[in-house]
């Protein structure tokens, strides 16, 4: 059966785009994660020689934008990424509710905020907070205590970009860096969302097809490990940094082809957890406000972010009394849980079987666990009767956590580790010193119980480090004269 035939039988096509032009030939029948979804692409070897920029004196109009209108461009291009009015959107939202990980409300909810992403004020905010727009826009000059002058530039990359599909913000952001940078992207669309980076391409090609931010963008989909169409892309000659988010295995796969000339950025899993001091335990008000928030970091996305709290350690004490207030807390969490909007939270889209077989296990174990929900698969809180996560802890998901009681925080402390993204707190008060002691431990991130996945803050550093910056290439151009600066010529014998 040819690809017109499967077309014709509804099988759909995620398109190639290659700097403003849409390709939709040469195609080839492959599946999206969990077999939801055959869908027809391009094949990508067929177009390995051209998705590379080539020669990178080609990134130079971008250098004839101003800043403003680079901002222009992605505030233009954000009024017409609305749900209700973008055809390629709402194909790319209807696919995607077989390919993703979350349910229909939850997806619905993401298209809906998406030109949210391309606002001005948070792109500028973004820009320069993150860098500072003077590094973008020119050379900055900066004196150095040995006389001379440094002037200072940060520059684009030839850039691939393996995108994670958990979320379509993701690829909508990639898009905005690659602009703000002057960067030349080619983004690799995830199996979980072939469909996203690929809608607001489309959309950037009917825009203007030859504008220079349009022209720096390839969106392709390959499956990833091809190793004989990678061996020819992931060369210093065609891309200087390769951003990868994505699992261990896809991550480490990455790395077999760095090399002198050629950059890994990786954005790989993390785990989060959550900390509830002694002060949310002695009232029922400060209880079920922290059981709430703590629904919210477990809940948010159906647990499918790094941000996701997976443990909760609770100063609770192992005493009879403290087990009975931790165990009035997990209920009160899993109630919140099942009350959370479905625009934030919903039963999961395919519970994990591996995990299921692990709950009902400990289920048995009630002198160690007990277990709340759980037994119509949408989701359930276990609850610690020792100061132990339980040991699946890592395999935590869909809406899935562990609450754990301690008695000290060195105890917690012991828990964290560099595999530690996110931290809610609560109460606030409790951070005093802890924001200090926690990077020591591993921790990147440390937030307000309840804020994890939803904080006011979207820009500044991820996973400890600064991902805009190291985006970039930073350049420096120095000055110095005879005058201001002993010359190495003149020095005496």
């Amino acid at each position: 059966m040819n690809a017109q035939e499967k077309i014709s039988m509804g099988i759909p096509v995620s398109s190639m785009v290659i700097r403003g032009k849409v390709i939709t030939d040469n195609l080839i029948e492959v599946g999206g994660r969990g077999g939801d979804l055959q869908f027809l692409t391009p094949d990508a070897h067929k177009y390995v020689e051209k998705l590379p920029l080539g020669n990178p004196n080609r990134l130079a109009d971008l250098y004839a934008l101003k800043f403003d209108e680079i901002l222009d461009y992605l505030e233009d291009l954000g009024t017409r990424l609305d749900i209700e009015k973008n055809d390629h959107l709402r194909r790319a939202r209807e696919l995607s509710y077989m390919t993703a990980p979350t349910t229909p409300p939850l997806v619905d909810a993401v298209y809906a905020k998406l030109k949210n992403t391309f606002q001005r004020e948070k792109l500028y905010e973004e820009a320069e907070k993150s860098i500072g727009i003077r590094y973008l826009e020119g050379w900055v000059p900066e004196k150095t205590v040995k006389g001379s002058t440094i002037n200072i530039r940060c520059f684009g990359a030839r850039t691939v970009h393996i995108v994670a599909g958990n979320s379509p913000i993701i690829s909508a952001m990639t898009i905005i860096r690659n602009a703000m940078l002057r960067s030349d992207a080619i983004i690799k669309a995830p199996s979980n969302d072939p469909f996203t980076a690929l809608a607001v391409a489309q959309t950037m090609c009917e825009m203007d097809p030859n504008h220079p931010i349009t022209k720096h963008l390839s969106v392709a989909y390959w499956r990833g490990g091809d190793t004989a169409f990678e061996e020819k892309l992931y060369q210093p000659h065609n891309i200087e940094k390769i951003i990868a988010w994505g699992g261990f295995a896809s991550v480490k796969h990455v790395t077999r082809y760095i090399q002198p000339g050629l950059e890994l950025i990786s954005l790989d899993p993390k785990r989060s957890a959550s900390i509830i001091g002694r002060e949310a335990l002695e009232s029922e008000e400060m209880m079920r406000a922290a059981a709430v928030r703590l629904a919210t970091d477990i809940g948010g996305a159906n647990q499918n972010a790094c941000v996701n709290a997976r443990v909760a350690y609770v100063m609770s004490g192992t005493d009879d009394a403290g087990l009975a207030k931790i165990n009035k807390l997990g209920q009160y969490v899993y109630d919140a849980l099942m009350n959370l909007p479905r625009s934030v939270s919903t039963k999961p889209k395919r519970y994990d079987p591996n995990l299921k077989h692990h709950v009902e296990a400990v289920r048995l174990e009630d002198e160690w666990y007990k277990v709340i929900g759980g037994k119509d698969d949408e989701g359930a809180i276990i609850v610690s009767q020792i100061p132990e996560p339980v040991g699946f802890a890592t395999a935590l998901i869909d809406r899935t956590a562990n609450l754990v009681p301690v008695d000290t925080m060195s105890e917690v402390l012991g828990a964290v580790n560099s595999y530690t993204q996110t931290i809610g707190i609560f109460p606030e008060s409790m951070k005093g010193d802890l924001i200090n002691i926690l990077p020591l431990c591993g921790a990147q991130r440390m937030v307000s119980l309840g804020y994890a996945t939803g904080g006011g803050a979207d820009v500044g550093p991820h996973d400890a480090i600064e991902p805009l910056r190291r985006m970039g290439r930073w350049i420096i151009d120095e000055v110095a004269s005879p005058e201001t600066v002993p010359a190495l010529w003149e020095a005496k014998a």
